[in-house]
């Protein structure tokens, strides 16, 4: 029924042994005894402020001590400085811009208006959350608690997860020996949590101040404050890695640490240079003889769901953008990466960059916008407010005047390696005009070969997501019977009694829908993603079905009662 059922290695999801007779429940091969278990620990607003990075202020024994165990990864980029549109870049593998997530909050869109518009990004058809190739491969899937998708409100579609919430936990899968995918998320380190600075345990005298920020008492103690979520943050992570040890699951489990976009600051979330588009990254694997060591290949956000695919030997989808740099399916590192700014709540913005070892190049479509939009809620932060108070006072440096300028420069180049806070724009410099052009053509390819949406006004996009300002809706799904008394011949909205050997499938006319099942009872049951047919035994069973499809309001429920009889005699 759809096409990622083709991907799978030929072992039957756990989930169905519900259904399976006994005798029919396959064994497992080596393939799939073997594969891994991957927890991801993520975390918000966070660029590399680790002991393990180099930073002598960052009090992070733990993930220090992850670093020493397993790779730590100096060059990883993400695809927007912002959360919503990256984590929509992550979950599906691809960038953001090719699937209408671009831009940031999709319930903000006018809502400064009397009648704000509110919708959800609707992406292409064939794009699925990685995680659903994961579920149809055998693997339990828990997110806890994170989504922000762009394409939909919580909760997500069932399809997406086995459990979705702030109680979900690898120890809730049915079957222990089933591999598990987990991810959790830490909120300590957002962009929010910086707003009160009242109390700081981080000496504020032993921060370093970045040059693009004036050095005053208020600044120093936001970035003290940083630093000391940071430390929260590596409690969290200490607990984590310890109760995989005392499930005794760390030998058989990769381990991925990273964060979504960059600090939670001005000038670094929400903006294309590597303060807001430099991340950590470490991973830890059982056995591995480079414990400790650092790797400077270039990797994108959006490879990382490929990578997982990768590692657990399920192929990964030729239309996905990313590309897994772990794995069997591991290809050459990337010599670009790429970046966009589009809509940042209530102001609009495009930006497009890309960027390889030595030279980061950014073009502002808005050069007549000031450089600072409007962003209440980024006003909100300390630094901001300082930064503002000096402006109106005059008493900004010529490097923190030019990011409060009333206008921006077309284009911006810089090598990263002699500026790395990316201060000294070369992009005027005749001597870089060949390394202009360069960057200037990469990026015009990128935005070519993906189909950027940014080119399109956000009303005609969501008039193509949602005709009329309505959201789609998923068509009810099928029953499909194949028994002796019909071989899918008809579309059933009922169930029915058969004879064995009799199995079901389900169908959903909506383009690009996903379908899920259960046979539980009560108003929160167990979603199961279909991934092949079931094949139902002797007796009774009473099965729910829904389709969903990312940006629709999914199907009605479907309901059937089978009643399964005896194999005839001949």
């Amino acid at each position: 029924m759809k096409n990622h059922q083709k991907l799978l290695l030929g072992v039957l999801p756990a989930t169905l042994g519900s259904i399976l007779p006994a005798a029919s429940q396959p064994e497992k091969d080596q393939a799939g005894a073997n594969r891994p278990n991957i927890l991801w620990i993520s975390t918000e607003d966070f660029s590399p402020h680790l002991g393990c990075y180099g930073d002598e202020l960052a009090r992070t024994p733990n993930i220090d001590r992850l670093a020493a165990e397993g790779i730590r990864y100096t060059h990883v980029f993400t695809t927007a400085a912002i959360s919503a549109p990256c984590r929509a870049g992550i979950i599906t593998g691809m960038y953001q811009t090719s699937i209408g997530c671009m831009h940031m909050r999709t319930t903000s869109y006018r809502r400064s208006v009397e009648n704000p518009v509110e919708f959800t990004a609707v992406p292409p058809h064939y794009v699925k959350a990685f995680t659903e190739y994961l579920r149809a491969g055998g693997y339990y899937c828990t997110n806890n608690s994170k989504t922000d998708y762009q394409f939909a409100k919580d909760p997500v579609p069932e399809s997406i997860w086995d459990e979705c919430g702030n109680q979900a936990h690898y120890k809730n899968r049915p079957e222990k020996d089933q591999p598990f995918f987990a991810v959790f998320n830490y909120t300590g380190t957002h962009e929010s949590q910086n707003w009160d600075i009242s109390r700081v345990k981080t000496n504020p005298d032993k921060v370093k101040v970045p040059p693009y920020y004036p050095d005053t008492d208020i600044v120093r103690r936001n970035l003290a404050r940083m630093y000391d979520n940071t430390a929260r943050l590596d409690s969290v992570v200490g607990r984590l890695l310890d109760e995989l040890e005392k499930e005794g699951l760390a030998d058989n489990t990769v381990v991925f640490f990273w964060g979504d976009h960059g600090d939670g600051l001005p000038r670094a979330k929400r903006w294309l240079y590597d303060s807001g588009l430099n991340i950590p990254l470490i991973i830890r694997f059982p056995g591995r003889r480079d414990a400790g060591s650092v790797n400077d290949d270039l990797i994108s956000a959006i490879d990382l769901g490929p990578t997982v695919l990768s590692l657990s030997g399920i192929p990964v989808p030729v239309h996905m953008q990313g590309l897994p740099f772990l794995g069997p399916q591991a290809g050459a590192p990337r010599e670009y990466v790429f970046a966009a700014r589009d809509r940042v709540d209530e102001s609009y913005d495009m930006m497009r960059s890309v960027r390889n070892k030595k030279y980061l190049y950014i073009q502002n479509y808005y050069p007549n916008e000031p450089f600072a939009i409007w962003v209440p809620y980024l006003n909100r932060m300390p630094i901001m407010q300082e930064v503002m108070r000096l402006n109106a006072e005059g008493k900004l440096t010529v490097h923190q005047k030019k990011w409060m300028a009333d206008s921006r420069p077309p284009e911006e180049l810089y090598d990263v390696e002699a500026d790395p806070f990316q201060l000294n724009n070369l992009a005027e410099n005749p001597e870089y005009r060949g390394v202009l052009d360069e960057m200037r053509l990469q990026q015009k390819r990128w935005r070519e070969e993906t189909n950027d949406m940014g080119l399109l006004n956000e009303s005609e996009m969501i008039e193509q997501m949602w005709p009329g300002g309505k959201q789609p809706v998923t068509d009810k799904p099928y029953f499909v019977v194949n028994a002796e008394e019909d071989r899918g011949l008809k579309n059933y909205r009922e169930g029915g009694t058969y004879t064995l050997p009799m199995s079901l499938s389900f169908y959903c006319p909506t383009q690009g829908s996903s379908i899920v099942y259960t046979t539980e009872e009560g108003d929160s049951p167990r979603w199961k993603l279909y991934a092949g047919s079931l094949r139902l035994t002797e007796g009774t069973h009473t099965i729910r079905v829904k389709a969903v499809r990312y940006g629709y309001r999914s199907s009605e429920e479907l309901t059937g009662k089978f009643t399964i009889l005896p194999r005839r005699n001949p």
